[in-house]
């Protein structure tokens, strides 16, 4: 999992650096190459290669990897600024889905209805954290509130600082956390018939998202430069009670 993180980070810190566009999709680019590198057995990034074992042990699937490049490529071609629900759809499930599909592979769930919640599951995470993150992806000039939200409730413009601006933000924000909770319905019940004690550590991350989500509900839908968040003993709480410690 340290393998798996440590690849993600990478290339997701490509995708919100400071290069030109160019110089992030040339290096994602290389990470593609890459990829096939690893899969013939000759990478040369220190990441990569620490990738080798787990692949081997695991049989990580290479289009997991190249999915959740494909996502960074998203965020830096600047498609996600109120995107369609398919587009928005699509990212979540290379953002995130694609890392529980490498997930639960190392944690030993491959059945179906483990894959139908490891991608129901991203789903669910990333829309919470678009919503925690608005203030922090509008400076980056992102906004992942889908269109047709924003447009139902009156909000055309797809400039994040006038979206979060709009006196309607909060009856959109309700709308898509209403999408969240679908999503989280829909891991639950792929949950029922997955192995529960191979999937701990994913219950864990699920409980602990899914207050999240409840606590910026309670609070109301003003963009913070603070996100909300959970105590570290709130954490390790939900973590003792699924027995992770």
């Amino acid at each position: 999992m340290f393998a798996v993180y440590a690849f993600c980070r990478e290339v997701d810190d490509i995708a919100d650096g400071e290069d030109d566009v160019g110089v992030k999709l040339d290096r994602l680019a290389r990470w593609k190459q890459e990829i096939d590198r690893l899969f013939t057995g000759t990478p040369t990034f220190p990441t990569a290669r620490a990738l080798v074992g787990p692949i081997r042990e695991f049989g990580l699937a290479r289009e997991d990897f190249l999915a959740i490049i494909e996502g960074m490529e998203m965020d830096v071609r600047d498609t996600m600024r109120a995107p369609s629900l398919v587009d928005l759809e699509a990212y979540c499930d290379r953002v995130a889905g694609a890392v529980g599909l490498l997930s639960i592979r190392v944690f030993g769930a491959e059945a179906d209805h483990a894959r139908d919640f490891a991608i129901a599951l991203g789903r669910a995470l990333q829309c919470t954290n678009i919503l925690r993150d608005l203030a922090e992806d509008a400076a980056m000039g992102r906004l992942y509130l889908p269109r047709e939200i924003l447009a139902a409730r009156g909000i055309i413009s797809s400039d994040p600082e006038v979206v979060l601006g709009h006196p309607a933000l909060p009856m959109a924000c309700q709308d898509f956390a209403a999408l969240a909770e679908k999503h989280f319905s829909v891991a639950e019940r792929a949950l029922v018939d997955c192995p529960g004690r191979a999937l701990r550590p994913a219950v864990v991350m699920m409980m602990i998202y899914r207050r999240m989500l409840d606590r910026m509900q309670r609070n109301g839908w003003q963009p913070t430069r603070r996100p909300i968040g959970l105590s570290k003993p709130e954490k390790l709480w939900i973590a003792f009670r699924h027995g992770i410690l």
